[in-house]
């Protein structure tokens, strides 16, 4: 492909809109442009590098015995009513009447439609195992879309949804996927890890997230350094240490802390370190309120909260909500007095006195003993894990790193065969529920995470298999020998399958080689009057730096051979 006659608009400077790296650089290569809040049109160069991820994510589907096909971007209201999802899905799903005053919503996902079609189609035990997937435009309407590509509300993503007749047959259909899935990461060239994680609104039994590593990434994971552990911190288990509550060792005793509104604000006034005091949150746990303890100086975790109370949507509570429950203002909350359900974190069980609200303006509580002072908290693991805490499997060490999820896979279990009624015969003739597995790829989301994991101050980083063209074939002049020269290169690398671009423009070096950098091809091919006088052409590595001499006649055959070995692929 040429230069000159392909839509490629670079940019300078990099647009005030643009937070992340990743949003920064594909708006200044060229790849997308934006048309609405979260919602992008993808130009030449970021279609090719798509076009490129989905590819390698429909061979290794199609290799793990998956049938693709295609389902509506539009679903009818009735479909997640029968589900339960329509008013429990929020706001993120965008629903509509038409003409008819009929309901629907855009997808942001398939497991309704998927499971209708199933339940109208296969009867029998025999129709099973079944694994259908498709690569499709979602959508999901964020109140906050930004950064770029990575929270759009328009998306290209890959789902697949596996059928069996029971629990066995479905966990070796999830183990198909999950090994899929790892061969689609380590096709696509990215380091990522494969971790436990929350099922969230799609619901179900247990589900891996794959995550790309990336410094500036959403998520925190939390990996053992001495075994194969590995979970979202949304999901990861704190295990403590043996122990039982010591025996209390001092009065509860009231005591004044006038402007003391936070932790560190109330051990600093007492003398005392974060880690000494207990804070008492107060939410809303589907419109009733609860109250959720921990330790000063950890974080309650919202999503353990969440799932053990088996609550659809858990929030802060207001201000005037905290104030009616408590009897005292925000800042002064405690676990005394308190008559709605408190949810102790298992760690403070582990030691014998707190200093704790005492929801009373200006006063805080010291000396206070859970097993004493509040005996109907119930202990639970409620906060987020942090580096050392030890692993839940091995005893090791827990380490912390920041990670994009890309991929995502469920045990669904019959959560939606038996809400719509999706049932086969078995050898018996007995009427069963078919057990479901959902499996999603982010394939817009990997563009962005892989720029996000590999870029440096000159642009993008693309691994060989998903960036726009293997190679660039720049001619230090638009006419002469190195022009010549260049042409029948490009036109022999063409020939032999790769993919190259050639920057056909009169334009200085300078820039041909800023663009090239940009655009994150991994290999340049530099054809100069100087190099071609001692038989030569210069080849760089774009990831490294590297600069070899390449003798002219050898160039292409070196070329080839690399980019084959290192998985490029050609569209």
């Amino acid at each position: 492909m040429r230069f000159s006659r392909t839509l490629i608009p670079t940019l300078k400077e990099t647009p005030a809109e643009a937070e992340v790296i990743s949003h920064q650089l594909m708006l200044r290569a060229g790849f997308i442009r934006k048309l609405a809040a979260g919602i992008y049109t993808w130009l030449p160069l970021g279609y090719r590098v798509l076009r490129k991820v989905e590819a390698i994510v429909r061979q290794e589907m199609d290799r793990a015995g998956a049938q693709e096909m295609l389902m509506p971007g539009v679903q009818p209201a009735e479909l997640w009513q029968e589900s339960g999802r329509w008013e429990h899905y929020g706001k993120e799903l965008l629903r509509f009447i038409d003409r008819h005053e009929h309901g629907f919503c855009l997808a942001p996902t398939h497991e309704e439609v998927i499971t209708d079609l199933v339940r109208r189609e296969v009867r029998s035990y025999r129709d099973l195992p079944l694994n259908l997937y498709q690569i499709q435009t979602k959508f999901r309407d964020e109140i906050r879309p930004r950064f770029g590509i990575m929270r759009a509300r328009e998306f290209l993503m890959k789902d697949a949804y596996s059928f069996d007749v029971d629990e066995e047959a479905s966990a070796e259909s999830y183990r198909q996927m999950h090994a899929a899935y790892q061969a689609v990461f380590d096709r696509l060239g990215l380091r990522y890890r494969a971790v436990e994680a929350d099922t969230g609104s799609i619901g179900g039994s247990f589900s891996h997230e794959f995550m790309v590593l990336a410094a500036t990434g959403e998520d925190d994971i939390a990996s053992c350094t001495a075994c194969d552990y590995a979970a979202n911190v949304e999901k990861a288990e704190v295990v403590l240490a043996g122990g039982e509550l010591p025996a209390p060792s001092q009065e509860m005793a009231s005591v004044a802390t006038p402007g003391t509104h936070t932790v560190e604000a109330v051990a600093r006034f007492l003398g005392v370190e974060p880690r000494a005091v207990a804070k008492t949150m107060i939410y809303m746990a589907d419109g009733k309120p609860v109250a959720a303890m921990v330790r000063g100086d950890r974080e309650i975790n919202e999503i353990k909260l969440k799932n053990l109370l088996k609550a659809a949507e858990v929030v802060l509570a207001s201000p005037t909500v905290i104030a009616e429950v408590t009897g005292g203002p925000l800042g002064f909350s405690g676990p005394t007095g308190l008559k709605i359900p408190i949810y102790a974190d298992q760690e403070l069980y582990r030691q014998a006195a707190w200093v704790v609200g005492a929801n009373q303006a200006d006063t805080h509580l010291t000396g206070l003993h859970l097993g004493r002072d509040v005996p109907t908290a119930r202990q639970a693991d409620l906060r987020s894990v942090v580096a050392d805490d030890p692993c839940p499997r091995c005893g090791g060490q827990l380490t912390l790193d920041r990670g994009i999820e890309v991929g995502h896979i469920f045990r669904l279990g019959t959560k939606y065969s038996l809400a719509l009624g999706a049932n086969y015969l078995d050898a018996e003739g007995l009427s069963k529920p078919i057990v479901m597995g959902c499996y999603g790829i982010g394939v817009s989301r990997i563009v962005a995470a892989a720029i996000e994991q590999g870029h440096d101050a000159n642009g993008i980083i693309f691994p060989l298999a998903i960036a726009p063209f293997s190679l660039a074939v720049l001619p230090m002049s638009a006419s002469g020998p190195a022009w010549d020269e260049a042409q029948r290169l490009y036109q022999e690398l063409t020939a032999a399958g790769l993919d190259v671009l050639i920057d056909d423009r009169d334009l200085r070096p300078g820039v041909k080689f800023k663009d090239g950098d940009l655009l994150g091809i991994p290999y340049r091919l530099v054809v100069g009057e100087k190099g071609l006088k001692a038989g030569q052409v210069e080849f760089k590595h774009r990831a490294s730096g590297q600069v070899e001499m390449l003798p002219l006649n050898e160039a292409v055959a070196y070329v080839v051979n690399l980019v084959r070995d290192h998985g490029g692929q050609s569209l």
